[in-house]
């Protein structure tokens, strides 16, 4: 089902580059329990949410499924809402449990868990109702049975930023016990804005919360460390970019090996290829006072190539991307732009996947569409490949392959007056309300067509399609654009106009993503 992986981190030499995680895995955060590592992302309105992710090296990592099946409210996320929902969720195991926390920005603090990775997760609990409630991190105290939540404010929302509050909170993850207190304020910190995405710790005596500021193109990596979890706090800068070239190094979690090794993994923003994840190799130092502080990366900046962590040898591998639909069903790769519908997609005893020509008043306009399937985009230069047939007699249904973000564009198959299909490629730019077409329409005997999309760095986009005389190249060169927080995702759709009755399907088979 996955025969390609257009990028491993491992170089199969004890060594590994960054970034370890070459795709849009936005707001890591990781927790071992016994010899694994899993680790979770930032989803915001796909479906399924919440991303679990396998590894025992903290290199080569794999899908192994989401803990969030569908976003609530379900009527809010019945289309795409891509700055909103799932906000940097911090993953933790406690108590033979796994145990999730986020910020949705307009509800507040929510949290599942579940006795194993697979599930089953709870559903989802509110903690703290609120707008502009973001990034949660629990922590619960081994040495005193105390347990504690910081969270950070998104001024979009609660019209303030750059501070981080905490409460004391019930064992148990049901309840805080105090009305919260700001911990951490950046506006009395020389220099800090965009104070967010804690995490929180118990380390050698001290209160620690990583926390990142600065903004995500140009950030840094903070540490705070207080012998009290409501403070007062110290902070140090902990990572930058330095004279590397990796902008904005921040945001993640720290996590000790089985081995006694630390180390912390964080993104870096690379624009509408998204927040790629990069491992740093971290060690602990003392101040003049003997007190400790984290070191991460080389003295504080970003490392490039560096040995691996102590681990049994794994084999290189990479998340899955390629995906022939055994059955009519798909990969854990794919997420829905929104909650799924019923009867967008049909299983069936053969291969390939049939997804619905829904009708739909918006089909000029893929970003308002929940039923369009996305993956995000697996490196900085790759190819990705798709067989399609349509089987559709309706007027204006249509199917394809998309690159979406605020702009998008895609390439595929439409059903036109008199019955004919024919090959069209359109896109719309961010500002644009409707698609337009990005070349002339061509025919495509027999309603089947094999689609590509070349995509190098700056995601630069060339679309090329076959209908049976070998792949063409069509219209100019497109440059994909994020998805508000998201970088831009691959798609697959099927719809079609308004009308009575149903419209047919799109049948997708041989997805292929390769460097």
């Amino acid at each position: 089902m996955n025969a390609h992986r257009p990028w491993t981190a491992d170089l199969g030499d004890g060594t590994y580059r960054n970034p370890v995680l070459n795709a849009d895995w936005s707001d890591p955060d990781v927790v071992r329990v016994g010899e694994d590592y899993y680790l979770t992302a930032s989803s915001f309105g796909r479906a399924p949410g919440l991303p679990l992710l396998h590894s025992r090296d903290l290199v080569n990592w794999t899908l192994v499924g989401h803990a969030l099946q569908r976003l609530t409210p379900e009527a809010e996320f019945a289309v795409p809402r891509q700055d909103c929902g799932v906000w940097a969720p911090a993953l933790r195991h406690h108590a033979g449990r796994f145990w999730i926390f986020w910020g949705d920005p307009d509800q507040g603090v929510l949290q599942v868990n579940a006795p194993a990775v697979e599930g089953p997760w709870t559903t989802p609990h509110l903690l703290k109702p609120g707008r502009g409630l973001i990034d949660a991190c629990p922590l619960w105290d081994e040495e005193t049975g105390e347990a504690y939540l910081v969270h950070g404010w998104a001024r979009s929302r609660a019209g303030v930023k750059n501070r981080l509050t905490g409460h004391r909170m019930s064992p148990d993850g049901t309840t805080l016990l105090d009305e919260g207190t700001v911990i951490v304020d950046g506006d009395l910190l020389p220099g800090w804005f965009t104070l967010e995405g804690p995490k929180l710790y118990r380390h050698d005596g001290w209160f620690w919360i990583l926390a990142p500021a600065g903004s995500v193109e140009t950030g840094w990596q903070g540490a705070f460390r207080a012998r009290s979890f409501f403070g007062p706090y110290e902070e140090r800068i902990v990572l930058r970019q330095g004279d590397t070239e990796v902008n904005g190094p921040h945001q993640g979690g720290w996590v000790r090996t089985a081995e006694g090794e630390d180390w912390f993994l964080h993104f870096q923003s690379r624009g509408a290829h998204g927040r790629v994840v990069h491992l740093q190799p971290m060690r602990w130092t003392t101040d003049e006072q003997g007190a400790p502080w984290p070191v991460m990366g080389d003295d504080g900046s970003p490392v490039t190539v560096h040995r691996k962590p102590h681990a049994p040898t794994q084999p290189p591998t990479a998340p899955a991307t390629d995906d022939d639909f055994p059955g009519g069903r798909f990969g854990l790769q794919w997420q829905w732009a929104a909650n799924p519908g019923d009867g967008w997609t049909t299983e069936h005893d053969g291969a390939g996947l049939r997804l619905t020509c829904v009708r739909t008043g918006r089909p000029h306009d893929l970003r308002g569409l929940g039923h369009v399937l996305t993956q995000r985009m697996p490196a900085e230069t790759f190819t990705a490949e798709v067989e399609l047939r349509l089987d559709s007699e309706a007027e204006g249904a249509r199917a394809g392959l998309a690159v979406v973000g605020d702009a998008y564009s895609w390439i595929g198959l439409e059903r036109v007056a008199g019955g004919e299909a024919r090959l069209v490629h359109r896109f719309a730019e961010g500002t644009a309300s409707r698609e337009r077409d990005a070349a002339h329409p061509r025919d495509a005997p027999r309603a089947r067509a094999r689609l590509r999309v070349e995509v190098t760095p700056g995601a630069r986009c060339r679309f090329l399609a076959d209908t049976g005389d070998g792949f063409r190249p069509s219209g100019e060169v497109f440059a994909a654009a994020p998805w508000g927080w998201v970088g831009a995702l691959l798609g697959l759709f099927a719809a079609a106009p308004p009308g009575t009755g149903t419209a047919g399907a799109g049948v997708f088979s041989r997805y292929r993503a390769t460097a």
